[in-house]
């Protein structure tokens, strides 16, 4: 896959950058990309629509309202057609409005509409890249998810020498192209992966679970899909399924299921990686009827779980990788490398729940990943497709390592 036939958003703002811009929209679509320009008003003063029609074959966009004849420009529908929105030349302001929520131009309407990944290329002079605010704003644009391309060294309008020239046309293309690129390095490679919850039956009516969705590890499942992995999904009650043919599921209730059917694929597995959130206790009986209220008070005996991680820890050969997950409220780093050390992991991915928009239920994650060398890397927020690709990432590299 490249970027041919992709739906392409050229965002341009104004900045002296913009003249380099033809270049990019260019070599989109010798590609084969539909290429959609808009512009701020601001953006005009630095390369004219003209040119930017002509190479993209579509009518350059400003305004809500096309020239005079009253036909509205509808940003909603334009949001959703875009495959992949860029961003480049981004000035300080129109920075500083993306990561605020501002919409005063049409550019910035089809950004908030947008369900897109987007990438940023910011321009502007040094003192302006390097003030707190533009660093404070980059930050939270990169939190949503969002890919920032850094601005380069090397000499700036102003005539100064420093940080804030944009990154070269075909460097950014470079980019987008590689961001349509799938990998295929886990082609051949059995990937087991868990997912979701599991729920502990107290009784036919109550169970003790936990708010895991499933995100996750169903992200992870469709990721090592995509890079050519024959991938089996252990999944525990969610209403999420993934989606790739290349995807086994197999479906489980509670720990004690979830135990089996790993056990039953581990063997084959060159990678596992357990996403789940499996529960560490479940009641000791379980009632086979309703237990009906009849005092103020209810006595629940609990006993723990297997502990599915640990067993396979015990178990896996030299060739064989393990993932684990920690999700933890306190000491998030020493419990996390406890926890690798006691279980035999190779890495173990650490979220916590005091993290804003991270963890169970959300589309995004922030993650730090602990390896058995020793290595602790942080993870900015990203979106659990993003969390995904990085787990895979770090897998290949340990791979070709080893």
């Amino acid at each position: 896959m490249s970027v041919k036939d992709k739906n392409i958003i050229i965002g341009i703002s104004g900045g002296i950058a913009a003249y380099k811009i033809p270049l990019l929209v260019r070599l989109l679509k010798k590609a084969g990309a539909n290429v959609q320009v808009l512009m701020t008003p601001a953006a005009h003063d630095f390369v004219t629509s003209v040119t930017l029609s002509t190479l993209s074959e579509q009518a350059v966009l400003t305004d809500f309202i096309k020239d005079d004849t009253g036909l509205w420009n509808n940003h909603v529908s334009l949001g959703q057609w875009a495959d992949l929105m860029v961003f480049a030349p981004v000035t300080a302001n129109t920075l500083a409005k993306m990561a605020n929520g501002q919409a005063d131009n049409f550019l910035l309407a089809v950004y908030m509409s947008a369900k897109c990944p987007v990438m940023i290329a910011p321009a502007m002079d040094l003192d302006m890249y390097a003030h707190p605010a533009t660093k404070a704003n980059l930050k939270k644009l990169q939190s949503y998810g969002y890919e920032i391309i850094p601005a380069t060294e090397g000499e700036l309008a102003s005539g100064l020498t420093g940080y804030g020239r944009m990154e070269e046309p075909e460097n950014i293309f470079d980019r987008i192209s590689t961001f349509f690129t799938p990998k295929n390095d886990l082609t051949g490679k059995k990937v087991l992966v868990t997912a979701g919850p599991t729920y502990e039956s107290i009784d036919p009516v109550r169970f003790i679970g936990n708010h895991s969705s499933g995100k996750m590890g169903i992200a992870i499942a469709e990721a090592a899909a995509e890079r050519g992995a024959d991938v089996v999904l252990v999944s525990g009650p969610t209403h999420l399924q993934a989606k790739h043919p290349a995807i086994r599921t197999v479906k489980v209730q509670n720990a004690a299921q979830m135990y089996d059917a790993v056990h039953n694929e581990f063997d084959n597995a060159d990678i596992t990686i357990m996403a789940a959130a499996v529960a560490d206790f479940t009641p000791e009986q379980t009632a086979g009827q309703k237990i009906k209220k009849t005092g103020d008070t209810m006595m629940l005996s609990l006993k723990p779980t297997k502990d599915i991680l640990a067993s396979l820890g015990q178990k896996k050969t030299g060739n064989q990788i393990l993932i684990g997950f920690a999700m933890e409220t306190e000491n998030e780093k020493a419990n996390a490398l406890k926890k690798l050390r006691k279980k035999n992991l190779d890495f173990i991915v650490l979220n916590s729940l005091r993290e804003k928009n991270a963890g169970f239920k959300h589309d995004t994650n922030r993650v730090t990943i602990l390896t058995k060398s020793g290595d602790i890397i942080d993870y900015p927020l990203k979106t659990k497709k993003e969390v995904a690709a990085d787990i895979l990432d770090l897998v290949n590299e340990f791979q070709v390592a080893e």
